[in-house]
């Protein structure tokens, strides 16, 4: 006996594995499950018992009492709180362009980035180049998420390289386009 464990000891324990392996996978099916099988048994819940219902008794039409419209009184609507006025956009920030310029060449503007500064009427390199401290101000409040980034990225000065044309001077302070 022990002349046959020591040669076929380690087969006899990688077959026990392999069996209580396919006990734990197989033996965890529920009915249903495995293929083959009709899911609409699995699926059918059991049916529930009829419930007896009565007959309600009727209403009678002197038990309501009308109601008075005339003593009603006509509710009054609120005012409408004054909505807040939009920051005006300043000339330098709404200055009519014929065509824009791609701003996705900018560090730091991506197409979402590029979206919204479209929908703000920001199309060009000129625009931003020229840009003041209060037009920073007033764009950074309506980036939502992006805030900060005109200045974080520094895109009034990465705008005037491009503006420029200058664009040797833009690669060698910002990399390459």
């Amino acid at each position: 006996m022990q002349e046959f464990l020591m040669d076929y000891g380690l087969w006899l324990l990688v077959g026990l594995l392999v069996i209580i392996a396919l006990v734990f996978l197989l033996g965890g099916r529920r009915k249903g499950d495995v293929p083959g099988e009709s899911a609409s048994v699995a699926a059918t819940p059991p049916e529930a018992a009829p419930i007896a219902t009565q007959a309600a008794a009727p209403l009678s039409a002197t038990a309501i009492d009308p109601v008075a419209t005339s003593a009603l009184e006509p509710v009054a609507t609120p005012e409408p709180a004054e909505a807040q006025q939009p920051i005006p956009a300043s000339p330098s920030i709404a200055m009519p362009v014929s065509e824009g310029d791609n701003l996705l060449r900018m560090k730091g503007i991506g197409p979402k980035l590029n979206q919204l500064l479209t929908d703000l009427g920001v199309t060009s390199y000129a625009q931003i180049a020229n840009w003041t401290d209060a037009d920073i101000a007033a764009i950074d409040a309506k980036l939502g998420n992006f805030k900060g980034r005109p200045v974080r990225d520094q895109w009034v000065d990465q705008a005037k390289y491009l503006a420029a044309g200058d664009f040797a001077g833009f690669e060698a302070k910002y990399g390459k386009l």
